[in-house]
């Protein structure tokens, strides 16, 4: 069995209907969760105890993906409520390392997210600490941006580092992934998808995501990677 993740993200599915819309994923691998403070990022959306309840009705574990400063404080909440994978952004952590083994504490994967221009290479030596690295392959913030191709060296890097660490760290990707764009980030070391409006902007959710792993897994010969949700 493919270890590709299709994680589709709630930004863009209807917003008076999210408990429905949890339900068109369940074929899912995770429900992609953006949270946003308006500061970090000029979008605001929702907090602790929206995704809570959301968590408490989801057919999918919930991938938290923290768009906001203060992230020290407030990542490890979403962990205490249950969420299976939390990441913060580099650029928003104090303590990265406490932050990670914090988050893991609580029993949460740990992630660490990286805007387009972050450079990898200065974490590269706390992979050991993480359970998942997002490369962000647009200006985090709002959903429907175009990929940026200039992302994917940054991503081959990221993958040849993860590799040579023998960890079993989850290469992430979110940012205009479409059937047009999934390969081309398959091929450059991601595992794990997030897909927004390609798969909330179909008629059939489902398909779309079954269309989504069908073409990352010919990109990649379906080879086998890291295993990042049960």
């Amino acid at each position: 069995m493919s270890h590709l993740h299709i994680n589709p993200s709630i930004l863009s599915a209807d917003f008076s209907r999210l408990g429905e819309e949890l339900q068109a994923i369940e074929t899912a691998d995770a429900a992609h969760i953006d949270v946003m403070d308006n500061h970090f990022v000029p979008n605001l959306t929702w907090g602790p105890a929206v995704v809570e309840r959301l968590h408490e009705v989801s057919p999918v574990p919930f991938d938290v993906h923290l768009m906001i400063e203060d992230a020290d404080r407030w990542a490890p909440r979403y962990a205490e409520i249950g969420c299976e994978s939390v990441t913060f952004h580099a650029e928003a952590a104090i303590a990265p390392i406490k932050l990670a083994r914090e988050l893991r504490s609580q029993g949460a994967r740990a992630g660490m997210a990286l805007r387009p221009a972050t450079p990898v290479e200065p974490y590269l030596e706390m992979l050991d600490e993480l359970d998942l690295l997002l490369v962000m392959t647009v200006e985090p913030g709002f959903g429907g941006q175009k990929f940026l191709d200039l992302t994917l060296p940054k991503l081959r890097r990221a993958s040849e580092a993860i590799r040579g660490s023998g960890g079993r760290v989850a290469l992430q990707v979110d940012g205009g992934i479409s059937e047009e764009t999934i390969g081309r980030a398959a091929e450059a070391g991601a595992d794990v998808f997030v897909a927004g409006s390609s798969v909330y902007g179909a008629e059939d959710p489902a398909a779309a995501i079954a269309g989504l792993r069908s073409v990352a897994s010919r990109a990649v010969g379906d080879s086998t990677r890291n295993a990042f949700m049960p």
